[in-house]
């Protein structure tokens, strides 16, 4: 068993266990004590942060994010619902689409129909499992049906919006009778075991992909009939890895398909340490390069979306689902992954987190001695609450990335999930996409995945100057996308393709090879459309096509993963182009990235040697829980920044700049400012304020004084302290001019 399999796993059983939690009873949760709702903050319906949980409200769980993710829709779920929304939450619920407690389906219960053999099962014959009975399902036309009775209860319970998560098929199976079954209707062919040649596993992966694509489908008509029965706007979200994981860990899902289903209002981009940390080779070199890995993971995923008109949600988990590493490594790990999600823009709404009580209640290995576990230290807890509540303000409109390249892309297309099984051997390491991907990244070029089955929306290339194509590995699903990305290049786009045409997938009965097509490759059909032939590129030189450039790299990209120079043979090819065009060409050991007030920085290793960039000014990490100043931060390789930068602030209002809480202007006079303020309880709060042209005199929380502050008169600043309760308090602080 691999570690992605074992991966999948642990997250299972953490879900499960999350669920069961829900028949406990804790004297944490709601108890006989009266409800403080917290007070109304007028930017919630925004919805620019919200976390998971399969439990009622707990001191745990309380994030005080704008929404809520109630998780299952079990006959307990309107009482779950109603803890988190007497304290001021927006509701959403969220529901396993590939996977549940759907017993009632599985054995007939709900049909009076036996669906045991729709479960996905392997060529051995087992069954593929979360544990016991609850099985991945292959989705007969009965089983969106039957979530659709579930999805009823949210709505009936107030949901504002149903969020149907990882709709997954794992490359492995195909075997069942309710799968064969399905073929047959499909293709009007027998079955054909996946793993007898390239074509059936290609032919598999396509039925898999449409099947969840169809269960799915029919959720989203059932909610949008219920809207137009009730005049309600109830959204519909699919929660979903990146694509660039699910390839990896073989597994097929409708990915960028369902943004063009009716009804699908967008995504949350399920990226994570367990999926970022997933091991990639560059330059020869086999490793964890989380960072890098989620920065293509966010893009691959903001990229369904892009000029779609829909939304995306970037998760970030501040642990994950193994349970066995230390603390230092999930926070280390999951600064890197948050940094790579603030590093795309365009995007800023975020789940903060899923299952927070497992963050805040769970207990994890420490470093020192063995086998001894702790719950989570104060300093992370304060930490991940300073960052939490900041993104609440990423919505900023000034966008300044630092000495960085831009319009570069990587083509990708789902069908990247398609190759991924028997009989050819597969590449764990998934080479044939990082083999292209890394080195722009490594060598600070902000790379963006470029989703292929999107081209034929209107102006999705826009801004793009360069893009990279293999079809080894992947295929386009339709011939349609040729032609605007041929016109793209006439247009004065810069195309480089890399493959040398030996994929043996380029066999398979596909668009072009039928129907009086007869081109060996789709790549021959991509020249036929840009009017080229292969002789042209026999001097190595890139060919002009109208106002644009085509270059070719006749190689398999899993060996530019695999050789020491293999980043350089392919970005030399890139800048090729770029010195035809007069591009400016920029390569840097960093990114830097400033969004309104925030710089958001990562220093890179294995990149290009230079001396680190250092930024002089007035800082404040986030990352730091005494929120201290600094003068000057440098990007040294490894490195992590999300700062606010003081010099930023240009007005003289007295305002909260960070915090460890919830923190909401309560009364002002002209002698004393209040907030309210709520978090996690049991951990320690800290509030930064800009006090312009005040001297802080008397504070307090809930009328009792604080002593624990300091004040800095050089910088108008101030720093209160105190531990967070799960109730709302006022915060009072009286000063004179």
């Amino acid at each position: 068993m691999n570690w992605s399999e074992i991966s999948r796993i642990l997250h299972s059983v953490c879900l499960v266990l999350a669920i069961c939690a829900l028949n406990l009873t804790c004297q944490n949760c709601l108890g006989t004590t009266d409800i403080l709702p917290f007070p109304e903050d007028p930017q919630q319906i925004l919805e620019r942060t919200c976390f998971q949980t399969g439990s009622a409200w707990s001191i745990n769980g309380n994030l005080r994010s704008d929404v809520a993710i109630v998780y299952g829709i079990d006959p307990g779920l309107p009482e779950r619902i109603k803890t988190w929304r007497d304290r001021g939450y927006r509701i959403h619920v969220m529901t396993g689409v590939s996977w549940g407690n759907y017993q009632d389906y599985l054995y007939g219960r709900y049909d009076g129909i036996n669906h045991e053999d729709e479960a996905q099962t392997e060529r051995n014959g087992n069954k593929v499992s979360h544990g016991g009975d609850v099985y991945y399902m292959c989705p007969g036309i009965n089983f969106g049906k039957f979530l659709c009775v579930g999805v009823q209860r949210a709505l009936d319970a107030g949901a504002e919006a149903i969020h149907l998560e990882e709709p997954e098929f794992w490359v492995k199976s195909g075997y069942s009778e309710g799968f064969k079954r399905e073929w047959q209707s499909y293709y009007n062919e027998p079955w054909q075991a996946p793993h007898s040649s390239v074509d059936a596993q290609w032919r598999a992966s396509k039925l898999k992909y449409y099947l969840y694509r169809r269960a799915l489908q029919q959720v989203f008509d059932y909610v949008q009939n219920y809207n137009a029965k009730t005049g309600k706007k109830v959204r519909c979200y699919v929660p979903t890895h990146s694509l660039i994981n699910y390839a990896q860990w073989q597994i097929v899902s409708p990915e960028s398909s369902l943004a063009r289903l009716n009804g699908c209002d967008g995504y949350i981009a399920q990226v994570w340490t367990g999926t970022a940390r997933e091991s990639n080779q560059y330059k020869g070199i086999v490793k964890e390069r989380t960072f890098e890995t989620a920065f293509l993971e966010y893009g691959a995923m903001q990229n369904l979306v892009r000029a779609t008109g829909r939304q995306v949600w970037y998760l970030n988990d501040p642990i994950e689902d193994n349970p066995n590493y230390d603390w230092d490594d999930y926070r280390i790990n999951w600064e890197s992954t948050l940094v790579a999600s603030l590093l795309q823009p365009e995007v800023w709404r975020y789940e903060v987190a899923p299952w927070p009580e497992r963050i805040f209640g769970g207990k994890y290995p420490k470093k020192a001695p063995v086998n001894e576990r702790k719950t989570i230290p104060p300093a992370y807890a304060t930490e991940l609450q300073i960052v939490m509540n900041t993104l609440n303000d990423m919505n900023q409109t000034i966008i300044d990335w630092h000495d960085a390249n831009f319009g570069f892309g990587l083509l990708v297309s789902d069908s990247l999930m398609f190759q991924r099984g028997e009989p050819i051997k597969k590449d764990l390491l998934l080479s044939n996409f990082y083999g292209v991907a890394m080195p722009f990244v490594k060598h600070g070029i902000p790379l963006m995945p470029v989703q292929l089955e999107n081209l034929t929306v209107k102006d999705y290339l826009q801004g793009y100057k360069v893009l990279v194509l293999s079809y080894t590995g992947m295929k386009p699903l339709t011939s349609d996308v040729h032609a605007p990305l041929a016109q793209w290049v006439r247009n004065g786009g810069s195309l480089l393709i890399v493959d040398d045409d030996k994929d043996p997938y380029n066999s398979v009965r596909e668009w072009w090879n039928s129907e009086g097509l007869t081109y060996k490759t789709p790549r021959e059909h991509l020249f036929h459309e840009l009017g080229l032939t292969d002789d042209l590129f026999a001097s190595g030189k890139p060919v002009n096509v109208g106002s644009g450039l085509v270059s070719w790299l006749s190689i398999n990209p899993e060996k530019l993963a695999a050789a020491a120079d293999g980043d350089k043979l392919l970005l030399n090819k890139v800048k090729d182009m770029t010195d035809i065009k007069n591009m400016p060409w920029r390569e840097s050991d960093h990114f830097l990235l400033r969004r309104g007030p925030y710089l958001i920085g990562a220093g890179l290793d294995e990149s290009v040697i230079s001396e680190p960039e250092t930024i002089n000014g007035r800082f404040v990490s986030l990352f730091d829980p005494e929120l201290s100043v600094r003068s000057s931060v440098s990007l040294t390789p490894g490195s992590r920044f999300f700062l606010l930068d003081l010099n930023s602030i240009k007005d003289n209002q007295i305002k909260v700049l960070a915090s460890a809480c919830k923190t909401l202007p309560k009364n002002n006079s002209t002698s004393y400012i209040s907030y309210t303020v709520e978090g996690i309880a049991n951990t320690p709060a800290i509030v930064l304020m800009h006090v312009p042209g005040i001297k802080p005199g008397k504070i307090t929380l809930d009328g009792q004084e604080i002593t624990k502050y300091s004040y800095l008169a050089s910088d108008e600043l101030l720093w209160v302290k105190f531990d967070n309760t799960s109730s709302p308090r006022e915060l009072k602080l009286e000063f004179t001019r």
